[in-house]
């Protein structure tokens, strides 16, 4: 048996893992990768191996850097089964329409622009995959339950355990027979930090032969929730009452937005900040946002309380999503007063880039940075204090207050992840750490050593096939 890396490896999007054993092969997740003009070259070049040989694929979640690539995967060929939990289905079916169809438009504004330049046809922008092609990969999606046992493949059982950081990710164990023994591997997906709202905690898992783990924030510890909101609370307070601004918070539609809204919401509710306006400008978190609260029986207890409290006093919590262009174009003219959360959430693409392009210049303003942003995205570039920024061709100064909150992750910090490993009986025969830029990864495998004496975990290289066996 032997694991081979094709993505997430020493960087944090791509997250592509193919397992190789005696009589079969599949997929850990089909991720794209995100940030910077290289992310484009990447996915291009990603899945350059045979994809009729791949038996089966497995997902840990829906965002696009773990699931992204399905469209092309199948529009490459692929043609088996793809085992996800029942929301993660629901989600792609959302998400990967909606990736498609800022692909097509993207690049029908690079064709635009390159046209107008006089460039040559040669030069012609192509998405990475079309709407009917994500449209057509969706039937190649099967459902499957938390804590349910599936047998994806003759000698290989699956199960899919709750992770805690967005509607419907899994930590996934995987059970392989092959030559007369059997490897139990485990790959964590991404882990939520525990404690944190809507979602249960991440489930335990107590042994593993071979452990696959993310390392986001493997090198550092998130501020304490009570400390980020009373940061939120000074942010609101300046620029919506003493700036008269309006704050602008790029957002993950899947999970980060919704945890916002439950945030702020629940300063209202404690009597922290007065009655707020909150729109949220993104047609997909408002689609993930219905399909959040069809799935209340896996939400924690206090999300519960505070949605039937929210309800009862509409004055209290103004929320409206916008879907149609024109009232999307509209809100650039409210200068003040609103809270304004908008997706992509590393600032990528989608209409948030609109409403910086508006905002950004004015001191009034603020904007609030409430996840990771990867090496190369605008987010990131934000993050780092640039003070000049490129939109729709214009440069633009940074005058609005940039704030970084990062106890609002919704990764597991270094100390969470460890705090997890020690329900493990005893160390995994292999641990490979991914998922992270390579610093965090490196201090995180160091951190294994120092904290719980695990000794032989590794950051693995790219495209490297790592021998794999049962201990």
């Amino acid at each position: 048996m032997r694991i081979t890396f094709h993505g997430a490896a020493g960087e944090v999007t791509g997250s592509c893992a193919l397992v190789e054993f005696d009589g079969g092969k599949f997929l850990v997740d089909c991720g794209m990768f995100q940030g910077g003009r290289g992310a484009t070259v990447k996915n291009l070049r990603a899945l350059d191996f045979s994809l009729r040989d791949i038996d089966f694929v497995l997902l840990t979640h829906a965002h696009l850097d773990h699931a992204g690539l399905v469209p092309r995967l199948v529009a490459l060929g692929y043609r088996g089964p793809v085992f996800a939990t029942q929301a993660t289905v629901d989600l792609l079916a959302v998400m990967l329409l909606d990736a498609a169809h800022i692909q097509e438009k993207e690049a029908e504004w690079k064709n635009r622009r390159m046209h107008s330049r006089g460039a040559r046809r040669l030069s012609h922008a192509a998405p990475l995959y079309t709407v009917e092609q994500a449209r057509s990969s969706l039937s190649r999606l099967r459902k499957l339950r938390y804590d349910e046992a599936v047998s994806p493949h003759p000698g290989v059982r699956c199960w899919f355990r709750e992770a805690g950081h967005i509607l419907g990710s899994a930590i996934i164990e995987i059970e392989i027979e092959s030559g007369g023994r059997t490897c139990r591997i485990v790959f964590t997906g991404d882990l939520g930090q525990p404690g944190r709202p809507v979602l249960r905690d991440p489930a335990i898992v107590d042994r593993a032969d071979v452990l696959v783990i993310e390392s986001t924030y493997g090198d550092r510890a998130h501020r304490a929730m009570a400390e980020t909101e009373q940061e939120l609370v000074g942010i609101l307070r300046d620029t919506l009452v003493r700036r008269q601004g309006n704050v602008i918070i790029p957002a993950f539609a899947v999970g980060r937005t919704q945890e916002v809204i439950f945030v702020l919401a629940r300063m209202v509710k404690d009597g922290h900040v007065g009655p707020l306006e909150i729109v949220v400008d993104s047609p997909m978190a408002l689609a993930v946002t219905e399909l959040t609260l069809c799935y209340d029986t896996i939400w924690d207890q206090e999300t519960r309380e505070l949605r039937d409290w929210v309800a009862a006093h509409p004055e209290r919590v103004r929320l409206r999503f916008v879907q149609d262009v024109e009232k999307s174009m509209a809100l650039n003219h409210e200068r003040a007063g609103r809270v304004i959360i908008s997706a992509s959430g590393m600032c990528e693409a989608g209409r948030i880039r609109h409403h910086l392009r508006y905002n950004v210049t004015r001191p009034e303003c603020s904007i609030v940075i409430c996840g990771f942003q990867a090496g190369g995205t605008l987010g990131r570039r934000l993050v780092d204090g640039a003070r000049w920024i490129t939109l729709f061709g214009e440069r633009l100064p940074v005058r609005a207050s940039v704030h970084t909150v990062g106890g609002l992750s919704a990764h597991a910090d270094q100390p969470a992840l460890l705090d997890w490993l020690r329900h493990f009986e005893r160390a995994p025969g292999q641990v490979f750490v991914v998922h992270g830029e390579y610093a965090a990864s490196t201090a995180f495998v160091a951190a294994l050593d120092s904290a719980l004496g695990w000794t032989g975990a590794l950051v693995p290289e790219e495209g490297f096939a790592y021998p794999i066996m049962a201990h």
